[in-house]
C-alpha cells in the first residue's frame, strides 16, 4: 500500500488527477478486501465454537468468550464509516456462512474433542442446519443491539445451547 499512496501522490502532484482517481478506486477495493477477510476470519473462529458446541454437547466460559467476541468484532467491522450501511447486510450472510462452515469444519477438527476426529469424520458428524441458523441468528443481533447492548444478549442467546443452561450456572468452565 506504501507504493500505491507514492503513487498518488506523485499524480497529484503531476495533475494527473484521473490516475491519481483510479489509485484511490484501487486503495478502497484493497481496504474493503481487507474488511471482508476480517469479518471471516471472525465468522470462521464463531463457527469453530459452535461446532464444538454442537458435537460437545458443551459450552465452556472460552468458547462463549470467542463467540461474544467474535460477534462483537464483526459488529464493528461490518458498519461501514458512514455509520447507516453494512458491508455485509442481514439477508447476504448465507454464501459467507457457508463458505466458511466448511473451513471451520476443518479447522474444529484438531480441537473437537481433543483432536479424536479427522475432518472427513468430523465433516459427517456435524449437523450443518443447525449450526448456520445459531450463526443467523446470532449475526442478527448484531443488527439490532448497540455495542453496549450486545454481549448480554448473546450470553442469554447461548444460554439455549446445548450446555448452555450448565455453563450460566458455573457448571463448566
Amino acid at each position: 500500500m506504501t507504493q500505491e499512496l507514492i503513487d498518488l501522490r506523485n499524480s497529484i502532484l503531476e495533475g494527473r488527477y484521473e490516475d491519481a482517481l483510479e489509485i484511490v478506486d484501487e486503495l478502497e477495493g484493497m481496504s474493503k478486501q481487507a474488511t471482508f477477510r476480517q469479518i471471516e476470519s471472525f465468522l470462521n473462529r464463531m463457527l469453530i465454537h459452535l461446532i464444538k458446541n454442537q458435537i460437545e454437547e458443551r459450552l465452556t466460559n472460552s468458547w462463549a468468550a470467542s463467540i461474544r467476541d467474535s460477534l462483537r468484532q464483526i459488529q464493528k467491522l461490518n458498519l461501514k464509516e458512514n455509520k447507516s450501511s453494512y458491508y455485509i447486510n442481514r439477508d447476504e450472510w448465507e454464501a459467507e456462512i457457508e463458505d466458511e462452515l466448511e473451513a471451520a469444519i476443518r479447522t474444529a477438527s484438531v480441537e473437537v474433542r481433543s483432536g479424536a476426529y479427522t475432518p472427513a469424520q468430523l465433516t459427517e458428524l456435524v449437523d450443518r442446519s443447525p449450526i448456520v441458523q445459531r450463526a443467523h441468528d446470532l449475526l442478527a443481533l448484531t443488527y439490532l443491539h448497540s455495542k453496549k447492548e450486545l454481549p448480554p444478549i448473546i450470553d442469554e442467546y447461548l444460554t439455549q445451547l446445548p450446555g448452555g443452561e450448565e455453563w450460566n450456572q458455573g457448571g463448566i468452565r
